[in-house]
């Protein structure tokens, strides 16, 4: 077969960290010839890049392996593996349940997916890698060359001719050391570890030369970013700064944040460094103490509270976002309500709300009881989102009249439908549908608007018409460069009023 009829196909589940290990694993597979294709059933090489957060996601997984037991008979030499998290919990459980998987791989050893692969299609024998097993009883020599191994694949980053990276991720810290309870991550990803601001910095600077507009830092415990420079200590406030001063960059965001080591002079970088988005993703899980005493989470409700007033008096209109885990061990009726009173008291732009289910390894599947019905944490699931919906919804209307600022991602869902009929159907569907925009504003609004397809990738001053809870609607004012968008468009993230503390 030649080289450039080498075909990949790679479907991401889970978290914005596992959608970054996919780029680049598909950087590396592209440099080798491989083309990303669409259609599974085709390809040469089948990767799922996987999560094991919750119950649901891992059986999803299993779902899609178990479609690809009939092309694997029909296609004998093609090679299907399993990346990420659920590969490194679970490899033993992956082969005996879908034997005609061929590689895991875990999230510390991606560097490694190209090489497997090769021994695979060459001796037709199975492939492993994984690291975190030995993360924490390692050597010291042993641990640095772990990570040089893993940080090679960050390094390596390069994206290909023409691929879109107007909104770009950056890895910033691999692992996380807090252990809680209902958590498997530290299991899957290992410890901590920081990577060197100056990698952070020349990542940025390639991305920006590449066309780069807004980067997103990535950590499992993003705010608790410390790393060496110089033998000097470079703290994440500090990284935030450096990051913003890369020229071509106009935004900066960072998830997801651990709210018992958030420090206020983040906060101080969000208020005073322009490109710094006044949005904040800051997990609460519960709000209930006893609840996130057992989930071992080392704060109070009254602390997190706390946190977020002093986010809205540094940065006024700062648009925050959290999580929360519904019916986790020993959750009663009143700590449920401890979690709405929080939820109410503290006005979230959204919230990600989870059921819990044990995750085998960790500490609360060990020790304690999943003792709340199935339909009890259902129904306080469908609590949770319904007093939400209210309180984002008053939160979208209250925009309703004002011009914010929007970076233009691309078409709208509907305006892509709306295109696909027209080409199916030769139907013209209407210049609103089919050429309906869409993009974010500074603190993570989705806002859709008719526009012209050559403001795709700049911003936007956007009229908001009308508002659902979770999607603005306006009209296209102008589009202009961000420097005249900060002059001309005042952002309306800085000048709404402070939503919390009623």
């Amino acid at each position: 077969m030649q080289q450039d009829q080498k075909t990949v196909y790679l479907e991401t589940m889970g978290c914005q960290m596992n959608v970054l290990d996919s780029e680049l694993v598909l950087g590396q597979l592209r440099a080798l010839g491989y083309n990303p294709i669409e259609d599974m059933a085709r390809a040469d090489v089948v990767l799922i890049n996987t999560c094991s957060v919750r119950e649901h996601a891992e059986q999803k997984v299993l779902s899609r392996l178990g479609a690809l037991k009939k092309p694997k008979q029909a296609k004998r030499d093609m090679v299907i593996g399993v990346i990420g998290c659920m590969a490194e919990r679970d490899p033993d459980g992956i082969f005996s349940k879908m034997p005609h998987v061929d590689l895991v791989c875990g999230p510390g050893e991606l560097n490694k997916v190209p090489a497997l692969i090769e021994d695979i299609q060459a001796g037709r024998h199975r492939a492993i890698a994984l690291a975190q097993s030995l993360s924490r009883k390692s050597t010291p020599l042993q641990r640095a060359l772990e990570y040089d191994s893993v940080e090679a694949l960050d390094l390596a980053r390069e994206p290909a001719p023409g691929e879109n990276v107007l909104q770009s991720y950056i890895r910033v810290q691999r692992g996380c050391d807090k252990f809680c309870t209902f958590c498997v991550v530290p299991f899957t990803r290992g410890p901590e570890r920081s990577r060197p601001a100056s990698h952070i910095i020349d990542e940025a600077k390639m991305l920006a030369d590449r066309g780069a507009k807004e980067i997103t830092l990535l950590g499992q415990t993003v705010n608790s970013y410390v790393s060496q420079d110089d033998a000097r200590e470079v703290r994440f406030a500090e990284l935030l700064e450096r990051v913003s001063a890369v020229p071509g960059i106009e935004r900066v965001r960072f998830v997801t944040n651990y709210p018992g080591d958030f420090t206020d002079d983040i906060l101080a970088v969000m208020r005073d460094i322009p490109q710094v988005c006044e949005y904040l993703h800051i997990p609460a899980q519960s709000g209930s103490d006893a609840v996130l005493k057992r989930m071992r989470r080392q704060y109070s409700a009254a602390q997190y509270v706390e946190l977020i007033d002093r986010a809205r008096e540094y940065v006024p209109g700062i648009a925050i976002a959290s999580d929360f885990i519904v019916g986790f061990c020993g959750e009663t009726e009143a700590d449920h309500e401890a979690t709405l009173k929080l939820i109410e008291r503290c006005r979230f732009k959204n919230i990600f709300v989870f059921k819990y289910s044990p995750r085998p390894g960790t500490v609360a599947h060990k020790r304690e009881a999943d003792d709340v019905a199935e339909d009890v944490k259902r129904w306080r699931n469908m609590e949770l989102l319904s007093l939400q919906e209210g309180i984002a919804s008053s939160i979208t209307q209250r925009l309703i009249g004002s011009t914010v600022e929007v970076l233009v991602e691309g078409f709208s869902k509907a305006a892509l439908k709306a295109q696909e009929a027209e080409q199916t159907r030769g139907e013209e569907v209407g210049w609103r549908r089919s050429d309906q925009l869409v993009g974010r504003t500074r603190t993570d609004q989705i806002v859709v608007f008719p526009g012209p397809p050559d403001s795709i990738g700049s911003f936007a001053a956007v009229r908001i018409t009308a508002a659902t809870a979770l999607t603005l609607h306006g009209t296209l004012v102008k589009t202009c460069s961000a420097e005249e968008e900060v002059r001309t468009v005042p952002s309306i993230a800085r000048s709404l009023p402070v939503l919390g503390g009623v």
